[in-house]
């Protein structure tokens, strides 16, 4: 009570926060699971139900307690600048406290990048199955640049024939 601090505590914590990008990189896999199940096995659909109507679970669906943890790195990041936006600069919790923010702002970071990650893979994925299947491009060092229409000119003649090009 005498010197409140929380800088020092969540400098402490925050590189724990690194696990959330994990946690991000499978949830929409997670979400479409639940979806799915719920849509063909009328009991998962009526366990789930059932527990949802638990006092504990505060009237929220599971998907919504599913998304807290997407949520709580942002929102960590986003409450501590406003906490050293309040907070005097000459407070003993304010070194700790900028210390803190770089952590959970790299921590962010990394939870965004795993996202990256998911979506550039998810479209590898997509082109892999449109161009039949027979080049294998799905793979986490492949990276999609850019896609579109381009002309191809024939060396014999000024004939352009259309393209679509993956990068």
């Amino acid at each position: 009570t005498n010197t409140p601090r929380i800088g020092d505590i969540l400098q402490k914590l925050a590189p724990f926060l690194k696990m959330y990008g994990e946690y991000v990189k499978n949830f929409d896999n997670a979400m479409e699971l639940v979806k799915t199940w719920t849509e063909r096995s009328p009991q998962f659909k009526f366990i789930i139900q059932d527990i949802q109507k638990e006092k504990v679970c505060g009237n929220l669906t599971l998907q919504h307690h599913m998304l807290e943890p997407v949520q709580r790195i942002p929102r960590y990041e986003m409450l501590l600048k406003d906490y050293l936006r309040k907070l005097p600069q000459d407070s003993l919790d304010w070194k700790d406290a900028e210390k803190s923010l770089e952590i959970i702002s790299t921590a962010a970071s990394h939870s965004n990048s795993a996202i990256r990650k998911m979506e550039n893979l998810k479209k590898l994925l997509e082109i892999y199955e449109m161009l039949g299947e027979e080049e294998d491009i799905v793979n986490p060092s492949n990276e999609l640049i850019k896609e579109g229409q381009i002309l191809k000119l024939a060396a014999r003649n000024t004939s352009a024939q259309e393209r679509y090009l993956f990068l």
